[in-house]
């Protein structure tokens, strides 16, 4: 389980053969779950300056490809305050950024979402984009609307999306379970 709120942007050393190794300060022991880019990722191995992840097909086929740096984040631990929402890494669809509109100090975004995923976004509802906490600001028939605060654009890697990049999106898990509650609506 994870908030969404970004430790650290760590730097992708490299990433062979489904072995992911992120340069980062982050303090993770062997068999720890981590957020890398909204993924949970079981650290396989580690040091004070790296962290390294085994990552299955299962999960490739289900995410963007990493890029040199990536947004990380431990496992909320018992007792730590809950910033942000629950965020359990399993990213339900790549998005693909629209567009990136300054506004002031911070940045509006258009995400462009799957169908399947929409259902699940609610105005003023969460979304985690990357890995990182946000609020929707608007939906629409095609994606998203986020509003992103300069503290968020120099905390992690969203200030470096542009038009045309892919993202890892998860809806709030909330929506889910609600869905899964209400008669008819089983899904499997």
């Amino acid at each position: 389980m994870f908030t969404g709120l970004v430790r650290e942007v760590g730097d992708v050393a490299s990433y062979e053969e489904g072995r992911l190794v992120v340069r980062c300060s982050v303090r993770a022991a062997l068999g720890d779950s981590v957020s890398v880019d909204g993924v949970c990722l079981t650290v396989v191995s580690g040091d004070a300056r790296t962290l390294a992840f085994d990552v299955v097909e299962e999960t490739r086929s289900r995410v963007k490809p990493f890029r040199a740096r990536v947004n990380v984040e431990p496992a909320l631990r018992a007792g730590e305050p809950l910033g942000g929402h629950y965020v359990q890494g399993h990213v339900d669809g790549v998005g693909t950024v629209s567009t990136v509109t300054p506004r002031g100090d911070g940045v509006h975004m258009h995400i462009d979402a799957p169908p399947e995923l929409l259902r699940y976004c609610v105005e003023k509802g969460s979304v985690a984009i990357d890995g990182v906490s946000l609020t929707v600001a608007a939906v629409s028939e095609t994606g998203i609307d986020v509003a992103l605060v300069p503290h968020t654009l120099a905390a992690s890697t969203l200030g470096d999306l542009a038009p045309g990049d892919a993202v890892n999106l998860e809806a709030d898990v909330l929506a889910k379970y609600v869905e899964q509650l209400l008669p008819g609506t089983m899904r499997r």
